[in-house]
Formats: C-alpha cells, structure tokens, sequence
C-alpha cells in the first residue's frame, strides 16, 4: 500500500485527486496530512481541524464498483470501515449518522467525503476523504463535535487507527467483491442513528417537522414515515436531522 505522507496541504482530497492526472496510482494509494487548512465537508462546507491533532487523509478505491449506479454502496463501506476500525479500538457507543457521519454519543467524531470520478467506459475510481477528530481538545465553534480524546482521556497513535482504518477498508472491499453489496445494507442499518425513533427535522425552507427514520434507499435516499403516516423520501441537499 503506497502511503503519502505530508505535513500541510489545503485538502488531501484535491492533492490526491490531481495527482490522479498525472500518474497512475495503485490501488488504496493514500495520502495523509498533519495539517490539512482546506478541507472539504458535505454540502459544500469546510472541514477544519486542529494542525496535528485530528487524522485527515484521502484513500483512492478503485476497480470495486461494477457500475456508477451502486456509487452509495461506497459511502456505506467506508462509513462501516471507519465505524468498526473505531468499536474496535475504543470503549465508546459509535454510530452512523446518516449518509455518512461517525458519531459517538451525539457528538461528530468523523466526516466523510467520497468524489467519485466516472470514466467514459463506466470505470468508477473515487477518492475518499476521511476526517476524525483524534487528540483535538477545543470545539468551541463546533459545538456538536467531540474528539476521542475528549471522550476517553487518553491520546491516540493517529498512525495506529490510520492502520487500523485501512485494515477495515480493505476487508470490506474484498467481502464486497465476493458477496455483493446486500450484508452492508443490512450492517449499515443495524448501526443507524436514530433508526425507528421520533427525530426533528428541518427542510430547506427551515420548516421543522418530526419523523421516524425507517431506512436508507440504495441510492443514498432517508424514508421519513411523517406524522401522518405517509413516507417520504429525502435527498442529503433537503434536510438536515437536528440532534
């Protein structure tokens, strides 16, 4: 595994991805940052972190999707990746928030942006970009964000989880290779936050409502069954969850 380390760069995202251009890279190539100033969050936003403190790195995945329509099965493997790399590590209650967030309690701990990259014949190659928060010790413009850290008392070897983060990717890449993607669905769920319990909602025009998450479709659509018992299907642009 070809592993880029760097000490600061805007977004190891971007690096990654116009590095892409110009050579052709392995399979789970990755580059990690100490300092990442630029990086980018869901909806458009930045992702901040502390210089040295969280663990920010791009992984390309490639030659796993047979087909762009399948594009979220990527985000639920890396999302189940990251989520067992952390149980596995730490005494703390995980989640998955959807589409993609790592949440202990309820506070964020890690954020996840995939940029897909379709080729004319089909070819999908994506870049995946990973933030979690490690040894950070101050949120105070973030205040729904936390740190295992803060969590648990203790420092953690960034190199250690980055390991054991890859270790989690690769596995599921090759069970997803082998079996197709209907046990992640089925896993993804099982780790739902707020899966089947009455939660606040805004839509864009800022209204609230309340509704009971029933499931993800494979398209990376939530199904809200509302108040009135009707369910309706939202894209990650057209609401938020509040929490």
């Amino acid at each position: 595994m070809n592993i880029i380390k760097l000490d600061a760069i805007g977004s190891t995202n971007t690096y990654l991805k116009d590095l892409l251009t110009v050579s052709n890279l392995e399979n789970f190539t990755v580059v990690v940052a100490e300092n990442q100033f630029a990086g980018k969050g869901q909806r458009g936003s930045t992702w901040t972190s502390e210089a040295g403190s969280s663990l920010s790195f791009s992984v390309l995945m490639k030659d796993i999707l047979s087909s762009p329509e399948y594009v979220f099965d990527l985000n639920v493997m890396v999302a189940l990746s990251v989520y067992q790399a952390l149980k596995k590590t730490y005494n703390l209650p995980f989640y998955i928030k959807w589409p993609n967030d790592i949440l202990s309690y309820n506070k964020k701990i890690c954020g996840i942006l995939i940029e897909n990259i379709i080729k004319a014949n089909g070819e999908t190659q994506s870049i995946v970009g990973i933030g979690i928060n490690v040894n950070q010790e101050s949120f105070n413009d973030f205040p729904q964000a936390s740190s295992l850290f803060k969590l648990t008392g203790t420092k953690t070897d960034k190199d250690v989880l980055l390991n054991a983060v890859l270790d989690e990717l690769k596995y599921y890449s090759e069970q997803y290779l082998a079996k197709g993607g209907d046990f992640l669905w089925i896993e993804y769920h099982s780790h739902l936050y707020r899966i089947n319990t009455p939660t606040a909602f805004e839509n864009k025009e800022h209204t609230r409502f309340m509704g009971i998450i029933k499931e993800v479709t494979k398209y990376g659509l939530i199904r809200i069954q509302l108040e009135d018992d009707s369910i309706q299907e939202f894209g990650m642009k057209e609401i938020k969850m509040l929490y």
